[in-house]
């Protein structure tokens, strides 16, 4: 099919909260026989080394016309790059479709057109938002979410050799009375490595890369990163102090868990000894970890626990596992265990998503002592994330806690990632009972299939829970799901969970060349809505864009509030 532009000549705007909206917008298609972008992969550019997946055979996957629906193909190696199919849109959509929401305001701004994280936190009777990536920062302030004000950006200047920006958590200590803020801080997973199998110099240069490999704990004294107050620094390599360089291993993965309590729980590899890691620009497998921060100053490691095999010596272990050898699959850690009650509110289970290594079941309830009191090995799902996310709002509700990776490549050119839901009522013995349904695109669209739309499709997160104020609703479920936004799911009866609201912006808008200093060009295509941040207490929800962000009221979660939500008594 060739390529062509799509002009919208028309602007059908429909608004309903009951029903589904469709707007078609008065806006050229982008053109994706651009310079920049995306081409299709041929398989004979890339030579596939001993153990990677085999292309899938031509005919084995696509789109059906006689059904409307695309077929996944069953393994793929990564190939980054589109894969557009017989039935695939020739042009980026421009439309937007809604159900069940109302965008409330829209932010031209953009942190990371592919992935960003947020942080929120309020401070002098005001709320702020951080959203962010390893090099630059975009803080607002959010009192009002119609009247959204940018406070302060930064970027830094790591290829120069600045410090990289990290995800962080802040919270109140109560015991300080104060404003407690832990950073963390992670080797590059993209950029530095393109291939560890056929590139030893770059591996070299992870190796000895200097940075600190852990986190940092600051006494947040303004809304603004650069006036907060350094308490400590901590590697999480046991042989290396924060200043001493280089550090080993990974250090601290993703959004740190800490309530301003006496515990911190973090991912990461600590040496080079866990190394049993297929994925090819990543050199280690990381485990769960768990810090005693009563005193911010002087953090003190209490215990590891990590997924059997994942450490050099472990490969008997190791080879029990179908992905053992396939170049292609990330195991252990990308996130922190997922708790839904503290340690010190009684909590005794977290649960940990390990990748290949699959779901597992920690005891938390002595810190000292994290350990393993069930497994599940989860479907094989290759390429793309196997298990990333877990959300455990629903527990007390549902006894259900649900479990996902997510899409890395375009045009569905990979297993169809699902979102399982996981009973865990008895935590010694968990089972998949189904999974969360599979979004599908409103008549009015121009296509049948997610799949047929560009990008990558399937579920991102459901935002980080660390990070969300107010208590998360006992029923409702959104998550960011790439070319599809924002999907929100109903699982009162978890047995039949449904679709109940959507939120799907344009793929990207064409008309905007630069946003915050950076080009928006059709690359950013592959993650058009990567995350999103839910005010729990304010029935909002914040969709993050490839083009900016968008601020949804819902009335399936209640009266939206546009000021600063009532203190609890």
């Amino acid at each position: 099919m060739k390529n062509k532009i799509l002009i919208n000549t028309m602007l059908t705007l429909c608004v309903g909260l009951s029903g589904a909206a469709f707007a078609q917008q008065p806006r050229s298609g982008a053109n994706l026989n651009a310079p920049d972008a995306p081409q299709a992969i041929d398989s004979k550019s890339h030579v596939l080394l001993p153990g990677e997946p085999a292309y899938p055979a031509p005919g084995s996957y696509g789109y059906d016309k006689a059904t409307g629906k695309f077929k996944s193909p069953d393994m793929t190696p990564d190939a980054y790059g589109a894969h557009p199919v017989e039935g695939s849109l020739p042009y980026l959509d421009q439309n937007q479709y809604l159900k069940n929401v109302k965008v409330e305001n829209f932010t031209p701004s953009v942190a990371g057109a592919g992935h960003s994280w947020q942080a929120s936190f309020d401070f002098n009777g005001r709320r702020y938002l951080y959203d962010y990536e390893t090099w630059m920062y975009n803080l607002f302030d959010i009192t009002d979410p119609h009247d959204i004000k940018v406070v302060q950006q930064k970027t830094f200047n790591t290829r120069a050799g600045e410090h990289q920006f990290g995800p962080f958590n802040v919270k109140f200590n109560k015991k300080l009375n104060k404003m407690i803020a832990v950073q963390c801080y992670e080797i590059t997973r993209y950029g530095l490595l393109s291939n560890k199998y056929t590139k030893p110099d770059e591996v070299k240069n992870v190796r000895e890369r200097k940075m600190l490999r852990g986190f940092r704990m600051f006494e947040v004294t303004s809304p603004m990163w650069t006036d907060w107050k350094l308490l400590s620094e901590t590697s999480l390599d046991p042989y290396h102090s924060a200043k001493d360089q280089p550090q080993e291993g990974s250090g601290c993965q993703d959004v740190p868990v800490y309530n301003g309590d006496q515990y911190l729980f973090v991912a990461g590899a600590p040496d080079n000894s866990f190394a049993n890691q297929e994925y090819k620009t990543y050199l280690y497998t990381g485990g769960q970890m768990a810090f005693d921060v009563s005193d911010p100053s002087n953090p003190k490691r209490l215990s590891m626990w990590w997924a059997p095999g994942s450490r050099l010596g472990e490969e008997e272990e190791y080879k029990k596992n179908p992905r053992a050898g396939n170049k292609t699959s990330w195991m252990g850690s990308r996130m922190p265990l997922f708790i839904p009650k503290t340690v010190e509110q009684g909590g005794k289970y977290g649960y940990a998503a390990m990748g290949g290594f699959g779901f597992y079941v920690i005891d938390i309830s002595d810190p000292k002592n994290l350990r393993a009191v069930s497994h599940i090995d989860m479907p094989v799902s290759v390429t793309g994330t196997e298990g990333d996310n877990i959300d455990v709002s629903k527990i007390d509700a549902t006894g259900m806690v649900y479990y996902s990776g997510y899409p890395m490549s375009e045009d569905c050119y990979e297993p169809l990632k699902a979102i399982y839901s996981i009973d865990v009522r008895d935590p010694l013995h968990p089972k998949i009972v189904n999974t969360l349904p599979t979004p599908t695109p409103p008549k009015e669209a121009p296509f049948t299939d997610f799949c047929q739309r560009r990008g990558s499709f399937g579920p991102k997160r459901s935002g980080y829970a660390q990070i969300q104020p107010g208590t998360p609703s006992p029923r409702y479920m959104p998550y960011s799901y790439y070319n599809a936004g924002m999907q929100m799911f109903d699982v009162k009866d978890p047995l039949n969970p449904t679709i109940a609201a959507y939120f799907v912006p344009k793929m990207i808008d064409a008309n905007r060349k630069t946003t915050d200093g950076q080009t928006l060009s059709i690359r950013a295509l592959p993650n058009p809505v990567h995350s999103i941040f839910v005010e729990w207490d304010r029935n909002l929800i914040w969709v993050f864009s490839n083009h900016g962000i968008y601020t949804l009221s819902t009335p399936l979660l209640g009266e939206a509030v546009f000021g600063m939500p009532q203190a609890k008594k």
